[in-house]
């Protein structure tokens, strides 16, 4: 609104620092940053199920330039608590993504391969975190986790088919398998996101037990854990890849084995990787199988 407009015009050209009128975060005020604030005229889309944290991408946060813009120009909030559950999400933009098997990754499995291009349509809100033991058992009274009584560690010992009902309670749902690596990548091209020590939970670190979510460094998206500490379910049920472009994948639409994702503190760091797919009946519930949840805006 006016008041956004009067704040970048009395900031112009400021560069270095932190600027809250510096929207793309890279380090200058000026015309890109106007351009954002006029294409979101009047547009004030705060969602009926969470409550606004924060509007724009903090930089610190977002650490790519490239995510903080694509972030922006959905002209909706980045960072949002749900107030069911009380699950802070974070906003990943839409985009276009090379999923799969990373050239020159030796410890690829055969189904992560063809790697293929993946073409996102649509933003969503993916918790900054697993969900934990208690925001489970806030919402479904009991908690069947092997780790039980650790509030901050992520649920486990939950089957897909459990987390359905998670998901009927509290208007949330399963990210795709397409989503789920789109959204641990943030942007990179590379077989992890950082050092698999300094941002995962494996059998090389763990000694043998779940941990408290956000205890390792984030992705470029402000995402913790996506590698290690519990597996994480995904909606789709597995299959081999096709080769080819693809849009908006959801999986085929039947099968006997749904998806896990990431890695976990029981598992070698192999498994820690963006690519490594992992299948399991839906009934399935170990004490390294979790999730983490998605809300379409």
């Amino acid at each position: 609104d006016a008041v956004d407009l009067a704040q970048i015009v009395s900031t112009w050209g400021t560069k270095g620092g932190s600027v809250e009128s510096d929207i793309n975060g890279d380090g200058s005020v000026d015309g890109i940053d106007l351009a954002i604030v006029l294409g979101a005229w009047g547009v004030c889309p705060d969602p009926t199920w969470g409550t606004v944290l924060e509007w724009t991408p903090d930089p610190a946060v977002v650490t790519d330039a490239n995510l903080r813009a694509a972030i922006t120009a959905t002209n909706l909030p980045w960072r949002v608590r749900d107030n069911g559950t009380n699950i802070e999400m974070l906003l990943v933009p839409d985009g276009i993504f090379t999923m799969g098997c990373i050239p020159g990754d030796a410890e690829c499995f055969s189904d992560e391969s063809p790697a293929h291009q993946v073409i996102l349509t649509n933003a969503i809100y993916m918790g900054k975190t697993e969900v934990t033991q208690a925001q489970w058992t806030a919402k479904m009274g009991s908690n069947p986790s092997g780790f039980a009584g650790q509030p901050n560690n992520p649920v486990e010992q939950v089957s897909w088919n459990m987390i359905q009902g998670f998901n009927s309670a509290t208007g949330l749902r399963l990210p795709t398998e397409a989503e789920w690596e789109y959204a641990c990548r943030a942007g990179t091209t590379t077989v992890r996101y950082g050092d698999v020590n300094d941002i995962a939970w494996y059998n090389g670190n763990a000694g043998g037990t779940t941990h408290a979510v956000a205890g390792k460094l984030p992705n470029a998206l402000g995402l913790y854990d996506t590698l290690g500490n519990v597996w994480e379910w995904c909606q789709d049920w597995y299959e081999p890849y096709a080769s080819g472009s693809v849009t908006n994948p959801t999986g085929p639409g039947t099968g006997s084995d749904r998806l896990l994702r990431g890695g976990c503190w029981y598992g070698n760091s192999n498994h820690c990787r963006g690519s490594q797919r992992f299948n399991f009946p839906p009934s399935s519930a170990y004490d390294n199988f979790g999730f983490r949840a998605v809300r379409t805006p």
